[in-house]
């Protein structure tokens, strides 16, 4: 059997290649971990642990009080968990009270509202961010202004007009004062500014009108920020408890917090446990909805906050 003959020279750079392999995988593993950064990396372990226990903790004491009797919720000392686990808070919820309806309005409210935010939040940041026309920067600044202007200050004027136009006590009300957000524009225009303007002109020279640009170029480059444009309008509609307080009057249109409200009569006729119970089922959408957007949520916050 004949043996393969190396050349001198592929001899000498194998060798120099063999031979270079441990410093290159020493210095791929980066700095030497000391004694003092290792103790450390785990005080911060442990400081995010304890950090992490004491956000979930409340969820976990309303997910047990969910499971317990009314006269449990509230005992001393507490009890963190049910001596019996009562299911049947969860059937109850639903047959002897008007759960699927407030679900409904607010699931409802919660998808018109962040629809149209996401579609006029992202159209207007196009036109502040590409177009060219006097008085756009003092307009824009304008309008981002309104952040600052709390609802309290002009809610009373709000629902005059709205009532005056015969739409208040209905669902419109709460579409109407949430369809537009200062907040969506500044994130979108944000993520569209990281975005190279030579798209925008090669599709221009293509004969591709501003329309076009938005459709097909810049929203399906801005899925990240659209993503976290939608889970936070998503999060503050489905949460929303003063606008549907102040404009939804009838029991049939309340959404999910209005109707959590109406356990609460007074501290010592509230059946706490299924008021819990309620909280849960509350708060299954939000936390299925954040966790299936996370990755987009959390890179479209730190791009937005890009430029160039």
């Amino acid at each position: 059997m004949t043996g393969l003959t190396v050349p001198a020279q592929d001899r000498i750079g194998l060798r120099k290649l063999t031979e270079g392999a441990p410093e290159r995988r020493e210095r791929s593993r980066g700095p030497a971990q000391t004694p003092g950064r290792r103790v450390a990396r785990v005080a911060m372990y442990i400081a995010l642990i304890i950090a992490a226990i004491g956000l979930l903790l409340p969820f976990f004491w309303m997910i047990m009080s969910s499971l317990k009797s009314p006269n449990e919720v509230f005992s001393v000392p507490v009890k963190w968990f049910p001596e019996t686990f009562i299911w049947a808070n969860y059937v109850d919820i639903w047959t002897e009270t008007n759960m699927l309806v407030w679900i409904r309005n607010t699931l409802l409210l919660a998808v018109v509202v962040t629809f149209l935010q996401v579609l006029t939040g992202s159209f207007a940041a196009y036109g502040f961010a590409r177009m060219r026309f006097p008085g756009r920067d003092v307009l824009f600044l304008v309008y981002i202004g309104t952040i600052a202007v709390p609802w309290q200050s002009y809610m009373i004027p709000q629902f005059i007009l709205l009532s005056n136009i015969k739409v208040s006590n209905t669902l419109w009300a709460i579409i109407l004062i949430q369809a537009f957000g200062a907040f969506g524009v500044f994130l979108m225009k944000q993520f569209y500014e990281t975005i190279p303007e030579e798209l925008s002109e090669a599709a221009r020279l293509d004969g591709l009108s501003e329309y076009g640009i938005w459709r097909r170029i810049m929203l399906p480059l801005s899925i990240p920020a659209l993503a976290s444009l939608t889970l936070l309008t998503f999060v503050g509609t489905w949460n929303d408890y003063l606008g549907p307080l102040i404009y939804l009057r009838n029991p049939d249109l309340w959404t999910i917090q209005l109707g959590l409200k109406s356990f609460v009569s007074n501290l010592y006729d509230t059946n706490y446990a299924l008021l819990f119970a309620g909280l849960v089922i509350s708060i299954i959408p939000i936390a299925l909805i954040f966790l299936a957007g996370q990755k987009y949520f959390v890179e479209g916050i730190a791009t937005s906050g890009m430029k160039g």
